[in-house]
């Protein structure tokens, strides 16, 4: 297996032009999993100790850190990004911060789950990145305060230990820890700033939730489905097919570059465990030139199991709503949507229900989140 990249020290001033020309990246094979911190998911910076020069909120945006070299506000330079302020040591012979300064910013993750890996991208932050971060993650049910979070009684587990970092970087971080989390702490060493945080994993629904609901979306994201895989991600992720509401814009969904051969396109899903479908809908909202023509859903049961057609190829509209109600339940652990010949579609949902075995694994998989049977 290829080490995660590592990027440390300052990046060269901006000298003009494109800002990304230099910027340090890599292709993190965690990030084909779910962004956790994704505001359209739910997720919010619910509080930062110090945001003089740049708001905690910008740590979420969904874009990339834009950057205005000339924009200027009366605290200093304004960065697209979380930005505190310098620290300073306790007296004139000691002018520099403690070893252990650090600033910090909690995180509630838009659903419970388990972190796979971690992006601290310090993008257009060159000289005043931090020189080390570290995350931390607890579980805490319901809607606590920041007040609560901080509180002597809950426990935190490093997910990322204090390690350095670059500037004007994409710094990705591995995590190797099978348990549950609802909410992060990112901590920066001594302070400075970081523009966007990514937390990508796998949700883990709450079973009571569920159970309460009855029929619910079992291939939705925040319910505890996922996608496997793709046949095109050129344009867009996948994921994006099992957010939260509607498409509210044409890069909201999923869109494939245009075919040029006898082929067609397609996602595999993973639902929220083994269901029993009763309805489909497919939303092709904001594609308007650039929707599929048509589109079949399939399911499985179990890894080994057969695919099952449970809609056959059908017609679908630009910018539109399809709904269908299926002449008889189906059951399945895995789904896929193939659309012909290319295009797009903008939401996938499966209307059904856990079954027997279904609720007992999400049960098993709440208690133990590192059980991934299903």
């Amino acid at each position: 297996m290829t080490a995660t990249p590592r990027f440390t020290g300052s990046a060269n001033p901006y000298r003009g032009g494109d800002p990304y020309a230099d910027y340090r990246t890599a292709d993190f094979p965690f990030t084909r999993a779910a962004d956790l911190a994704d505001r359209r998911l739910g997720a919010g910076v619910v509080a930062a100790n110090d945001e003089f020069f740049a708001q905690r909120e910008n740590l979420l945006v969904p874009e990339r850190a834009e950057f205005d070299p000339g924009h200027f506000g009366h605290k200093g330079k304004v960065m697209d990004g979380w930005e505190t302020r310098r620290r300073r040591g306790a007296s004139a012979d000691h002018p520099w911060p403690a070893a252990d300064d650090r600033d910090w910013a909690l995180i509630r993750l838009g659903a419970p789950g388990v972190v796979r890996g971690v992006v601290v991208d310090t993008a257009h932050f060159r000289g005043n990145h931090p020189r080390e971060v570290s995350v931390e993650g607890a579980r805490v049910p319901g809607s606590p305060s920041p007040r609560e979070l901080l509180a002597d009684d809950v426990e935190w587990t490093t997910l990322v230990p204090r390690t350095a970092v670059g500037g004007h970087a994409a710094n990705g971080f591995e995590v190797d820890v099978e348990q549950c989390f609802t909410h992060l702490r990112l901590n920066q060493y001594p302070d400075g700033g970081v523009a966007r945080l990514r937390v990508y994993g796998e949700v883990v629904p709450d079973p009571g939730w569920l159970d309460a609901l009855g029929t619910f979306d079992v291939a939705a994201l925040e319910n505890g489905g996922r996608v496997e895989d793709a046949s095109d991600l050129f344009y867009s992720p996948a994921t994006h097919t099992i957010l939260p509401g509607r498409s509210r814009r044409m890069d909201d969904g999923w869109e494939t570059r245009r075919r040029r051969d006898r082929g067609h396109d397609w996602i595999r899903y993973r639902l929220a465990a083994r269901s029993r479908i009763r309805a489909v809908e497919i939303d092709t909202a904001c594609l308007k030139g650039n929707s599929a023509g048509w589109a079949s859903v399939s399911v499985k049961d179990g890894e080994d199991g057969e695919w099952t057609g449970i809609l056959p190829r059908t017609r679908l509209q630009p910018d539109t709503d399809h709904r269908f109600v299926l002449p008889a339940p189906a059951v399945g652990t895995h789904a896929r949507v193939d659309i012909f010949p290319d295009g797009g579609i903008s939401r996938l949902r499966l209307f059904g229900s856990l079954t027997e075995e279904g609720a007992a694994a999400v049960a098993a998989r709440h208690r133990e989140p590192g059980d991934r049977g299903r």
